[in-house]
């Protein structure tokens, strides 16, 4: 049960982090109030990766890297909870 609420909350957060992504695509997208709303739930854990990895110009990846954090964040909770 506790493994199945954090593998949904880790995947729910992966699709913000996209949704967020994509919205910079879009102008004026991040500018309203759910764009808002999102980049303050987003931006935190994106900031951190944003030290290690900073822009290449108009290009940032430490989205990339935050998925990537997140994706192995999920297979280390379920395989956590399969050997308890």
């Amino acid at each position: 049960m506790l493994e199945d609420i954090l593998i949904f909350a880790i995947g729910a957060y992966r699709w913000l982090i996209i949704i967020y992504i994509f919205m910079s695509w879009v102008p004026n997208a991040r500018e309203s109030s759910f764009g808002q709303f999102l980049g303050s739930i987003t931006e935190p854990f994106l900031a951190q990766f944003r030290k290690i990895i900073p822009p290449l110009g108009m290009i940032d990846l430490s989205p990339i890297a935050a998925l990537f954090a997140l994706y192995f964040a999920q297979i280390g909770v379920s395989s956590l909870f399969s050997y308890l």
